[in-house]
């Protein structure tokens, strides 16, 4: 089974992440509901490794968090692949994908050991886009780039199955975890 564990942003937070990909006339924008951010892409496991998984992510203690979106980025360079909603520094953040990571690592789950870019994907670009596209992509940049997104406070984190079709990914929630604040103990 496909799956990877993200956080889903409100409804509030991903009509404004529609806005933005209604103003940009080129590549194939992510569907209202596949808008996330991806804590650990997980690619094919067993489904008994992911029930495992699903015990370690309910013991997870995070609390609730702030976090705010920066703008635009492009990944690719060059030969821009995905255009994405950069997500600003969060230590919480942080701290949820390396737990995250962690209780993958200890059922089995080998995650590719890479930096965490924080960040929601908003819109594809198939192949090499075509110099007229690429001017296109940079004069959306140059108006959009530092776009005022809102923020949101993150209550929870899911762990999806994502399932490859033609027309591009169906996301179905196997299971949410809510984030609880641990009290202190003196």
């Amino acid at each position: 089974m496909r799956a990877f564990v993200a956080i889903t942003p409100p409804e509030t937070v991903r009509d404004a992440l529609l806005r933005v990909q209604a103003a940009l006339p080129l590549g194939r924008p992510v569907p209202e509901d596949n808008l996330h951010l991806t804590l650990a892409f997980l690619d094919d496991q067993p489904e008994e490794l992911l029930r495992d998984l699903h015990e370690e992510l309910t013991e997870i203690p995070a609390g609730t968090f702030d976090l705010d979106l920066a703008g635009l980025g492009c990944f690719g360079g060059a030969a821009p692949r995905v255009l994405f909603a950069q997500v600003a520094p969060s230590e919480a953040l942080d701290r949820l994908h390396r737990s995250v990571a962690q209780a993958a690592r200890r059922v089995g789950i080998h995650l590719p050991r890479e930096r965490f870019r924080p960040h929601i994907t908003l819109t594809r670009f198939p192949g090499r886009l075509s110099s007229l596209a690429q001017r296109q992509l940079r004069g959306f940049l140059d108006i959009h780039a530092d776009a005022a997104l809102p923020g949101f406070t993150v209550h929870d984190f899911t762990l999806f199955q994502s399932t490859l079709r033609p027309g591009g990914a169906l996301h179905e929630e196997l299971a949410s975890y809510e984030l609880r604040d641990i009290p202190l103990t003196i």
